[in-house]
């Protein structure tokens, strides 16, 4: 039956101009079986790239003769081609058939391309390349969506623009201005950050104030154990600080445990994996496992961090260099985000230059500029020794798919670190930080931009 199906869909690729155009972007050659099929469909497809139609026969006799194939084949292949009945089936009906095949094929050459890769005939994929895999051929479908019709769909536009986005909100003002009320669904957001500036406290803050806010957190750790991310969330809810929740007993610690899950209604589950061990495969298995065994389904998902996943379709070292690792992981960790319908934040390091750098750009961005392409919202978190003796953090916009990347782009806000917390600050705060020059000058009382001067003496 296939080969019959694959006899019928080269007929009407040459005789149903309607199918052809609608088909030949989603059939690929080694979807046929047989030798001649794959060569007579990448023949049709190149004269359709050349000419913007289909070969007729003749054309296609003529092309086999710079097929490189023996005379047997050769033989073989015009007598396929001179087999082409001229037909023109219902187009919709077999639409449908061929979108199974394609479907089917897919499947197939997936599986079989697995099998390869798992008896190591296949040195271009590690064996945690298979999830995504098998994942992009079950997904293989023909995309009816013709586009956006910009005077016809106006109304549907205009729907949109009004409609208000389900978003998960910081408990910070600005971030909620900048960002238009929150992180939105399907989006991979990405804090910008040097060591021990405070990327995992930002994480663990905004996971807090997540799940006061009635809604569910999955928060993946790949730095610290899950353990001592439970103790930061534990400082910010509780309001106290490592030293106060080390000396609390087990009644006092329960009695606030249970304050705690009367006041916030969402659930925030820590899942820790090995260093470098786990990707967006992994994930995706543990948000299944998740919904199946524990009916929990996040809202929002942190990822601790992104340069410590593995990328589920290159394996590290070899020819794979720190761009194009860095960017894949990126790229699976975004498509994660859309899959399953949340935002996902997660934090990188800045690199070596941007260390002590308080005017972070996002060239510093550590190990690959692809990151930066990929994100949806990426911001820098900036500490130096002026802004840690007033508790405030500098927050710089580097790039946002959500506003103008102007509107705000530096501001300050407030941070606790003993108690893991961030909060607004005054407005007057922020008077001399939103323009171009540095927070602060290089002068020995450390004279704040705009501002009052602030001696350290």
């Amino acid at each position: 039956m296939s080969a019959r199906l694959e006899s019928v869909i080269l007929e009407n690729l040459l005789h149903n101009e309607e199918y052809a155009r609608q088909v030949l972007p989603f059939l690929q050659e080694d979807y046929f079986h047989e030798r001649p099929d794959k060569l007579i469909f990448k023949q049709i497809q190149a004269h359709f790239d050349d000419f913007n139609k289909a070969p007729d026969k003749d054309a296609l006799i003529i092309a086999a003769d710079d097929f490189n194939i023996n005379k047997s084949e050769y033989d073989h292949v015009v007598e396929v081609i001179e087999s082409l009945r001229d037909r023109s089936d219902q187009t919709d009906w077999l639409l449908k058939k061929t979108e199974d095949f394609c479907k089917d094929k897919a499947v197939f050459n997936a599986i079989m391309k697995s099998i390869n890769i798992i008896e190591g005939k296949d040195k271009n994929f590690s064996k945690e390349a298979l999830p995504a895999i098998l994942q992009d051929a079950l997904a293989v479908s023909f995309d009816k969506s013709v586009g956006h019709d910009f005077v016809g769909d106006a109304d549907e536009r205009y729907d949109f623009y009004h409609r208000k986005e389900d978003r998960v909100p910081f408990d910070i003002a600005l971030f909620n201005k900048i960002t238009k009320g929150g992180l939105p669904k399907k989006t991979l957001n990405v804090v910008l950050a040097g060591t021990n500036v405070g990327k995992s406290l930002l994480l663990c803050h905004h996971a807090a104030s997540t799940i006061k806010l009635g809604k569910n957190a999955l928060y993946i750790t790949m730095e610290m154990a899950e353990e001592r991310i439970a103790e930061r969330v534990d400082c910010k809810l509780m309001g106290v600080d490592l030293d106060e929740l080390y000396r609390m007993g087990k009644k006092a610690f329960k009695s606030k445990i249970d304050e705690i899950g009367a006041a916030t209604h969402g659930k925030l589950v820590i899942k820790e994996y090995p260093t470098s061990s786990a990707h967006a495969g992994h994930f995706r298995a543990l948000l299944d496992e998740l919904k199946l065994k524990k009916d929990f389904t996040p809202d929002i998902i942190y990822v601790d961090y992104i340069n410590i996943c593995a990328s589920s379709r290159l394996k590290a070292g070899g020819n794979v260099n720190s761009y194009t690792l860095i960017k894949s992981i990126a790229e699976e960790l975004r498509a994660l985000a859309v899959e399953y319908n949340v935002p996902i934040l997660s934090a990188t390091q800045t690199n070596r230059s941007g260390w002590q750098n308080s005017e972070v750009e996002m060239s510093d961005t550590s190990e690959s500029a692809g990151l930066p392409m990929t994100v949806d919202f990426l911001f820098a978190m900036i500490r130096t020794e002026e802004l840690d003796a007033m508790g405030q953090l500098l927050i710089k916009q580097l790039k946002s798919r959500y506003n103008n990347v102007n509107y705000h782009r530096k501001f300050v806000v407030g941070i606790d670190i003993d108690h893991f917390k961030l909060f607004d600050v005054e407005e007057s705060a922020q008077v001399g930080i939103n323009d171009d020059s540095p927070v602060f000058d290089k002068t020995p009382t450390g004279k704040r931009t705009g501002g009052a001067d602030f001696n350290f003496d």
